[in-house]
């Protein structure tokens, strides 16, 4: 799914600056392919999956449904 599916008004500034500061923390891994057209891929890191369960549980506490 892409963020853009979940956020249709973040900018591409905001996107970038979010996506560059993740990978610069070890939260996520950038895979680019050379291929035409330009494709990138997001992943979690070991370090980004070991948050998951605290994102769970601020959703949880935040009253929404996952």
């Amino acid at each position: 799914m892409t963020v853009r599916l979940i956020y249709p008004r973040i900018t591409n500034t905001m996107l970038t600056n979010t996506l560059r500061d993740l990978e610069e923390l070890g939260i996520i891994h950038r895979k680019q392919s050379n291929e035409i057209p330009p494709h990138v891929e997001y992943s979690l890191t070991e370090k980004g999956k070991a948050l998951l369960p605290v994102f769970f549980e601020i959703l949880k506490w935040g009253g929404k449904k996952i």
